[in-house]
């Protein structure tokens, strides 16, 4: 090998002034929801350590320091080309972008600026410059739209992954500490940045790091540990059991045996979480996240582990049982299985702190009708509070929402279906905001992607309630045909200005829930930039949702009529689409989302 450097360099050391880019063999931008969130908080919660609202802004360079780990540079004639770590530098660029997009103060913009991209002669050069992500990022970095439909694997993550940074980073943060936030990330993470002068050298390096003398996982810490603390005679056995079931969590993903560990730990076995202020230091909860393997050496005594008897039964019997509950989850979140719906339905918006919460009541000795009872309710509740908050515009983020689903968990830990029953019930009938607290959702780009889902709802709830099968994956593009929103009414205010005196006005109008439909894409396109009553006549070929804006949908149609008539909901045709007639169509998709998401029917143990 020729020579070989590694530099120790902060955030800014290591993108002011450089250009990195990745070769087109390199593999696709491929972070999910998972990724980013543990990565806003870790961030967040390292920073929250040192932090104190008296500070001033010069006291950040005394703030405690993070390691994001090792990148891999093949330096060819002085570009440099990301060996290993371009998940990493993107993902950093990404939150560079939505920081930058954030501040006020325009030096604190212009210091990220410098870290994102570099101008020369009017032209803006990302300093990770991948041709396929260009426009992409540039619009990332101005704010403006940008359609993904077409685009390659990388271009639809980075999309997807701006999202859950808007809707993951901690509102409190951006309100009150966003600038010393933004000194700390650039001044005080740091990466080992390995450089070698050759590709061959760069991954002779990259092959060495990752297949000789690899450091154990945490998994297989924890299995070590245990294993070690059992009789002889036991551990072949539940070495066994470990394996095989380890190996059908690899078979999913690399990353699921981990996710179960920490969802496991923390439904179990976690009683405090680290509170958000300086000095504050990581509880139960915070070191299952980061360090599940120690934590449980350090807690066999709280945990009952104390002769080999005890580390056997931990395997055999609780391992076992809860490991098998986790791929029932995992199942249970790719597509509807009876009983465990609102398990997928909640999968569907992303949220990600579900699984905990579904094992915390469970226990070894549960009989099958007995965990989908439990399981069920928990996700009912879910279901119910997730898309109440996303109604009322508040987010679902894993920031947001961990220190409150942290104390459901803690409450319903154990409990038999009737206590559970009760206690989920009494937790929503405190929440203060419902569907009737807001009569104004729209649709923006922060909620498109969790309304859609909340709109396949509706039209699913209609006609299975009509008696026509369940669409719902369908709706939300798991079948062969993409549906997309469908505004009733075109983007053509020059046609309304008798209602609306301004562009502005018009669109919060066209884009409330009532104004939307759910079309195929290439049905919806086609409609283009037809009129209302142009439209209308197409609609009454498509979903009874979209039908019944439709007068003939109320003719020979007895499965809709029939239910129209059971539940009394105002549906009603418009032969035009004036304000009067959306607001209508709003009561409508109202009452219906009441029906849907009915706390009462966790007493009566309502359809899921």
């Amino acid at each position: 090998m020729r020579e070989i450097r590694g530099d120790v360099k902060s955030i800014r050391s290591l993108l002011s002034g450089a250009k990195f880019t990745i070769d087109y063999y390199q593999r696709e931008y491929r972070w999910e929801t998972k990724q980013v969130t543990e990565l806003i908080d870790d961030l967040t919660g390292k920073f929250l350590e040192s932090h104190d609202p008296s500070d001033e802004r010069s006291a950040v360079e005394r703030y405690e320091h993070y390691f994001l780990g090792s990148i891999i540079i093949s330096d060819k004639d002085g570009q440099k080309f990301i060996i290993d770590g371009q998940q990493r530098i993107t993902s950093v660029t990404l939150l560079l972008i939505f920081l930058y997009r954030q501040l006020k103060d325009a030096q604190q913009k212009a210091q990220l600026s410098d870290l994102i991209f570099s101008q020369k002669f009017g032209k803006r050069s990302f300093n990770l410059e991948v041709p396929e992500r260009t426009r992409c990022m540039e619009a990332l970095f101005t704010g403006e739209p940008f359609n993904e439909d077409g685009k390659p694997e990388s271009v639809v993550n980075i999309l997807a992954r701006f999202q859950d940074l808007e809707e993951e980073f901690p509102d409190s943060l951006v309100r009150d500490a966003l600038p010393y936030f933004s000194d700390w990330l650039i001044e005080n993470v740091h990466f080992v940045e390995i450089t070698a002068y050759s590709d061959a050298d760069a991954y002779t390096i990259f092959e060495t790091m990752n297949d000789r003398g690899l450091s154990l996982s945490p998994t297989e810490m924890l299995k070590g540990y245990l294993l070690a603390n059992m009789a002889e005679a036991k551990r072949q056995d539940a070495n066994a059991r470990w394996r095989d079931r380890i190996r059908e969590f690899n078979d999913i993903d690399e990353e699921v045996g981990s996710d179960f560990f920490k969802a496991w730990f923390r439904s179990q076995y976690a009683t405090r979480i680290r509170e958000r202020k300086k000095g504050a230091k990581p509880e139960d909860f915070d070191r299952i996240g980061t360090e599940f393997h120690r934590w449980l050496r350090d807690s066999t005594t709280d945990l009952g582990l104390n002769q080999s008897n005890d580390f056997y039964r931990f395997i055999d019997r609780d391992f076992e049982f809860y490991s098998r509950q986790y791929l029932r989850l995992i199942d249970a979140s790719q597509r509807p299985i009876q009983g465990l719906e609102r398990v997928y339905y909640n999968a569907q918006y992303g949220f990600t702190l579900q699984n905990m919460l579904l094992l915390s009541p469970l226990r070894p000795d549960d009989s099958e009708p007995v965990i989908v009872r439990k399981v069920g309710l928990v996700a009912h509740y879910l279901d119910i509070l997730l898309t109440w908050r996303i109604w009322n515009f508040r987010t679902i983020s894993y920031s947001t929402l961990q220190y409150a689903m942290f104390l459901v968990m803690r409450g319903i830990r154990g409990l038999e279906p009737g206590d559970l029953v009760h206690k989920l019930y009494d937790l929503l009938r405190k929440e203060e905001e419902t569907f009737a607290s807001n009569d104004r959702l729209t649709m923006h780009q922060q909620n498109s992607f969790r309304l859609h889902r909340i709109l396949a709802r509706l039209t699913d709830y209609v006609e299975t309630q009509s008696g026509q099968p369940p669409r719902y994956p369908d709706y939300v593009n798991e079948g062969k045909t993409r549906y997309e929103v469908e505004h009733i009414l075109a983007d053509r205010w020059d046609r309304h200005t008798d209602e609306f005196d301004n562009q502005y006005d018009f669109d919060q109008h066209r884009n409330r829930i009532g104004g939307l439909l759910l079309l195929p894409k290439s049905f919806n396109a086609s409609l283009g930039d037809l009129s209302y009553p142009e439209k209308l006549p197409h609609y009454d070929s498509q979903n009874l949702l979209a039908r019944s804006l439709h007068p003939l949908c109320y003719e020979h149609n007895p499965g809709f009529l029939d239910f129209k008539n059971r539940s009394s909901l105002p549906f009603v045709p418009h032969e035009e689409f004036d304000t009067a007639a959306l607001e209508q169509r709003c009561e409508l998709y109202r009452q219906i989302a009441e029906r849907i998401w009915n706390p009462e029917d966790l007493l009566k143990g309502g359809p899921a």
